[in-house]
Order: structure tokens, then C-alpha cells, then sequence
């Protein structure tokens, strides 16, 4: 059994256009994935503002998903940058 990571963020409403925003109690970045209690995969960070010592995010829910869930966890984030090749001296 994987151990879950520590809470990322607690509900605090929804938006007009149904996207639930979150306060923040960890570092967050944006496409980063949202886990609910479970550990499912329910979206991704959309946006992060407000100040920097208590910052929001807005979540992107994944499709099927109708209900956000009321504490979130953040995924780990693949790096999609590619790899610098490095130029082999001969």
C-alpha cells in the first residue's frame, strides 16, 4: 500500500463557470495533477494567484468528474521539457 502525500488544499467554492478554487497548503503548479482522498485522479491545476504566502488554485476537473472533491492532493508532475543531448567531443 502506497502512502498518500500530505493534503495540498481545502475547498472554498465554486466559480460561475464551475471551477472549484482551492487555498493552497503546499506548492502547487500548473498542470500539475489533483488526486482526491482516494488517490483517483480527478484534474489538474488550472491556475494559481493570489498572494504568495496563502495562494489559491483553480482546478480543471477531468471529464466525468461532477462532484470536486473537498480536500485535494497533488500528483507528481512528469517533466515534459526533453533532455538536452549533449555534443560528444572526439
Amino acid at each position: 500500500m502506497t502512502s498518500q502525500p500530505p493534503k495540498a488544499g481545502e475547498l472554498l467554492h465554486t466559480t460561475k463557470t464551475g471551477r472549484p478554487v482551492y487555498r493552497l497548503q503546499a506548492e502547487a503548479r500548473i498542470n500539475q495533477p489533483v488526486l482526491d482522498n482516494k488517490g483517483k485522479r480527478v484534474g489538474e491545476v488550472f491556475d494559481v494567484f493570489g498572494p504568495v504566502t496563502a495562494p489559491y488554485a483553480s482546478i480543471r476537473l477531468r471529464d466525468g468528474v461532477t462532484e470536486p472533491p473537498r480536500d485535494i492532493y497533488l500528483g507528481e508532475r512528469a517533466d515534459r521539457r526533453p533532455q538536452k543531448r549533449r555534443r560528444q567531443r572526439r
